[in-house]
């Protein structure tokens, strides 16, 4: 389905998720935000970025390490990002600036988490490579409770997806056309 969007359509959908995005309580009254910046056909993520700064929010971003683990640093706009291409994979925007360690997302209020799909549960289906659940373990190692939430096109909320013992429900999904919870945070 991704595949098949247009320029148009990512523009649109981009713009609808920063709007639902900032009626979340959970990223109104955020200090600190890890997010990520969205790459391909993936639901947008730079019009939310901006919002988020704009109001004065630490917006953090991944920097991808060699083992799939991410280390973070802040968004300062979008001039403010690096192209960097891992391997043969996709090239991915990355903060250019310094590196702050891979438990810097421990201080995030909310962290927004890529993904193909979630399902009536709050179980995220991710990309497979394992970076966000190492991620959702840190948290959970350092005590932090921030709110998870997951950018997704309408069609990616799903019945069921599968799941495997570390992985963790997200507390809300947000689609062009609203916002859906799971359960309570924390």
């Amino acid at each position: 389905m991704r595949s098949r969007l247009t320029a148009d359509d990512l523009r649109e959908t981009s713009a609808a998720l920063a709007g639902w995005a900032g009626e979340l309580p959970e990223l109104a009254d955020a200090r600190t935000v890890a997010a990520y910046v969205s790459v391909g056909s993936e639901p947008g993520t730079l019009a939310l970025l901006d919002a988020l700064r704009a109001r004065g929010v630490r917006v953090l971003l991944p920097v991808l390490l060699p083992d799939n683990d991410l280390d973070w640093g802040a968004y300062e706009g979008g001039a403010s990002l690096a192209r960097v291409r891992h391997g043969g994979r996709m090239a991915l925007y990355e903060p250019a600036g310094e590196r702050l360690g891979p438990d810097a997302v421990t201080a995030a209020d909310a962290v927004l988490l890529p993904g193909l799909a979630v399902d009536a549960r709050g179980m995220r289906l991710g990309r497979g490579g394992g970076s966000y659940d190492r991620v959702l373990a840190r948290l959970e190692r350092a005590g932090a409770h921030p709110a998870l939430v997951v950018l997704l096109y309408d069609s990616e909320v799903v019945a069921h997806v599968p799941e495997e013992p570390h992985d963790r429900p997200v507390h809300a999904v947000v689609t062009p056309s609203g916002v859906r919870r799971f359960g309570r945070r924390g």
